[in-house]
């Protein structure tokens, strides 16, 4: 299973254009796509999931052709898809919600169907509260039931996009856990902002800026690029000035330590430190040299 993206464009009315050339490949796994509001990562996964129409370029799933009536609907026969805003209906409860939605997928077989929404419930930790209504739940609950519909078809392609956006720390981590253990043959696609999503749960990554991809890749290759780009600066005056970002400060008494990138060496007491996801997403973005990686 893989998906092959060469040359992708989406040009919005009003000539907005959301991506621009987009060349990827994508095996199976868990895979990363970061980038800041309005990259065009949703307008990608979108356009992956058959429900919008790119203006140029091609996308192959599992080798069928996005651009065919035929592929497209291939495509969401295999297809997982959790959108940033799931539309649920809040009368129902757990338990009816997944039965409707499987209905709506085909799974014909009321035994079986059953059975399908018993297990996912389940899995993902809702089976003690199946027969409440939606309306009752936390936004992780919701985001639960949300994978749990998406996977009713046992997908090979489970696309979810800003999964974590909102939850408390807790829901997120339960969250981040669910999806890394659905890796496996099948490719999971998560799609957010948050950095620390993708640094728990996937080994590779692309990162896209302004409609473009500018890396794609391992984890450990990207850190790789931030590597001397980052010091810790103690000082008792100002924060550094300078062409630096900084990423965290702390105050103590009588001085205070800032996490900062950039290019050159800060002045005052500095020493280098190894950098992390974070750290080597901002030099990656704030690196007005970066090219798009192909």
């Amino acid at each position: 299973m893989e998906i092959i993206i060469q040359r992708l464009t989406k040009v919005y009315r009003g000539k907005v254009e959301a991506l621009r050339g987009v060349d990827l490949e994508i095996g199976a796994g868990m895979f990363g796509l970061l980038g800041p509001n309005g990259a065009g990562k949703t307008t990608l996964m979108r356009i992956l999931a058959g429900i919008l129409s790119p203006t140029s370029g091609s996308v192959t799933v599992g080798g069928h052709d996005m651009r065919t009536e035929g592929g497209r609907k291939e495509v969401k026969r295999i297809l997982g898809y959790l959108p940033q805003e799931l539309g649920l209906y809040p009368d129902l409860s757990a338990r009816e919600f997944l039965d409707y939605i499987a209905i709506l997928k085909g799974l014909d077989n009321g035994p079986a169907r059953r059975q399908r929404v018993g297990e996912l419930l389940e899995m993902v930790s809702l089976a003690d509260v199946a027969n409440r209504k939606l309306k009752t739940f936390s936004g992780g609950m919701k985001r639960r039931i949300g994978i749990a519909q998406a996977l009713l078809n046992d997908p090979q392609l489970l696309i979810v996009d800003e999964p974590t956006a909102g939850l408390d720390p807790e829901e997120r981590i339960r969250f981040r856990n669910l999806l890394a253990d659905l890796g496996g043959n099948r490719i999971v696609l998560l799609s957010t902002h948050i950095v620390e999503d993708i640094g728990q749960t996937c080994q590779r990554l692309a990162v896209l800026r302004d409609g473009e991809v500018v890396f794609q890749g391992a984890i450990g290759e990207v850190i790789g690029a931030a590597r001397g780009k980052v010091w810790t600066v103690t000082t008792a005056g100002a924060k550094p000035e300078g062409e630096y970002t900084v990423i965290s400060s702390m105050r103590h008494a009588d001085t205070a330590q800032y996490r900062v990138v950039g290019e050159a060496t800060p002045p005052g007491d500095v020493r280098h430190v190894e950098p992390g996801l974070e750290d080597a997403y901002v030099w990656l973005m704030r690196d007005t040299r970066a090219t798009p990686t192909r």
